[in-house]
């Protein structure tokens, strides 16, 4: 396309969005053909051009939208311009997935950087969660991610942290940065002057590798077969190396590193998603099977007979296994499902606290709390020694040393909590307007002897079955969760009621 075209097409657009969500503004613009993509350390940034850009991108915690229309190479280098200035950073870590987009919106990142004098180091294709380890291990100013994780195709993203591995978020300086991005004056002049940063390439791995060990006795570890499926994302190198230190045998599902992701997006929270990996455990024996999304920073977790264990009843387990270690500490939880971890916490003689959903509550919370670890359904899972953040690697390296030393399966590990306290799973329905429902869903479900929970969203208490039902951040999606204390059959006839009036009334 040539750039009068483009120009002129970018006008076109302009005049017929909605100016409340989008602002045509001056930049420097480089030429590109974002088919081929873009050598940024040739072209630079050559000429002024009128340029469309979207705020729909900028989300409640992270940066993620369609590529180019959303999210494109103007948008990463002007991110990276406006992270030194908001946050007045002198050196930053940078890695990205293996989307096909990810290079390209990297190497403009790494120029928005380097442009404002800041040094960066260059980790390449890695997990979001390696990018956490680097900001805190090498002591830096910031580091972002360049991916998507379980997206469409078409989609890219940015994960962002401040020193430390403290997340940016809404409330933290991503709104800040957003209206910068936007409206900021990224002429040339403004660097005139500037001594351009340097970039320095950096193999994290190794040391990454040896922090995650230190979660696990190695000695202590059986020799497991165990499946993991990368779903052709970034786990495959961090497992190949951890294949070399530890004792077990993976059984390697969809492990190569492909950007066309040809059996399909890394998702194993989708139902059809999970059959690859459950089969391959039926067939083969193995005591377990993983599968990661595709930056990494969850793990799902199948037992020996390829049954799906959902997150809820991990977070349990883990807590068990570090208040054994640390008895009396503090574990932070969801306020989605709870009986389970509580009474495990509780039991183990640890202190349980209530903490709204989300990374960046999470977090934050663990910090004021100096908890060791902190979990959510969703197969988040958060560590006190790993800068507080998000790992979809240290989850499984528990459960499997839990499997090891109590010889003892995976089912057998969580079956009887699972029938304990059995669970809808979440379940999310559109509705038109998600505060009215969780209203009349309050009016409605909410009788004598009920407790009344507003940490995040409606959570509904009897003394033998409770719900959360929750409006999404990003869309008009509620989000509902039921569990029981030990019969199904309640659990079951109180989520088809629940959905019932969801349904009459969206």
């Amino acid at each position: 396309m040539s750039h009068y075209f483009l120009f002129l097409a970018l006008h076109w657009l302009a005049a017929g969005l909605d100016l409340q969500v989008v602002e045509v503004i001056s930049i420097y613009y480089f030429p590109w053909e974002y088919n081929e993509g873009l050598n940024i350390e040739k072209e630079g940034f050559l000429m002024t051009q009128d340029i469309v850009v979207k705020r729909d991108a900028f989300k409640a915690y992270d940066i993620r939208g369609r590529v180019p229309d959303e999210l494109n190479e103007e948008v990463t280098y002007r991110i990276g311009w406006a992270f030194v200035e908001l946050f007045q950073a002198k050196t930053v870590v940078v890695g990205r997935d293996v989307r096909l987009s990810s290079e390209s919106l990297t190497k403009a990142l790494i120029r928005g950087f380097t442009d404002r004098g800041c040094h960066v180091i260059d980790i390449g294709l890695c997990g979001t969660e390696m990018i956490y380890f680097a900001t805190s291990h090498l002591g830096v100013d910031g580091g972002i991610m360049v991916t998507a994780s379980h997206n469409p195709m078409d989609y890219n993203g940015l994960k962002l942290v401040r020193k430390e591995s403290r997340p940016i978020s809404g409330d933290t300086g991503l709104r800040e940065l957003e209206d910068q991005v936007v409206t900021g004056d990224f002429s040339q002049d403004k660097i005139a002057g500037i001594v351009k940063g340097t970039v320095e390439q950096y193999d994290i791995m190794k040391e990454y590798v040896q922090h995650l060990l230190t979660y696990v006795d190695v000695a202590l570890l059986k020799p497991l077969k165990i499946v993991v499926n990368a779903g052709n994302g970034c786990a495959g190198p961090t497992l190949d190396a951890l294949e070399k230190v530890l004792p077990f045998e993976f059984i390697k599902v969809y492990h190569t590193p492909d950007g066309t992701f040809p059996h399909g997006i890394p998702n194993p929270l989708l139902v059809e998603n999970r059959e690859a990996t459950a089969m391959v455990v039926r067939e083969s024996g193995a005591d377990f099977g993983i599968a990661w999304d595709g930056d990494f920073d969850r793990c799902f977790l199948f037992d020996e007979q390829g049954q799906f264990i959902e997150g809820y009843y991990i977070v349990g387990c883990l807590a068990e296994a570090f208040l054994r270690r640390h008895s009396g500490a503090k574990i932070i939880h969801d306020p989605r499902l709870t009986w389970n971890t509580i009474e495990l916490v509780q039991e183990a003689g640890g202190i349980p606290i209530l903490c709204k959903t989300g990374h960046a509550f999470i977090k934050e919370r663990m910090r004021q709390e100096d908890a060791i670890y902190g979990g959510e359904m969703s197969a988040h899972h958060y560590f006190r020694d790993f800068a507080y953040c998000d790992s979809g690697m240290i989850p499984w390296l528990l459960v499997a040393e839990n499997m090891s030393v109590s010889g003892t399966s995976l089912s057998q590990l969580v079956g009887a909590r699972m029938k304990k306290f059995p669970v809808s799973g979440e379940i999310n329905r559109r509705v038109k307007d998600a505060q009215m429902v969780v209203a009349e869903i309050e009016k409605q479900f909410v009788a004598s002897g009920a407790v009344v929970d507003y940490t995040d969203g409606l959570s509904v208490e009897y003394d033998d079955w409770r719900f959360n039902l929750r409006m999404s951040n990003t869309e008009p999606l509620i989000r509902l969760n039921v569990e029981s204390r030990g019969d199904t059959s309640l659990m079951e006839k109180k989520t088809g009621e629940l959905l019932a009036a969801i349904e009459k009334l969206g």
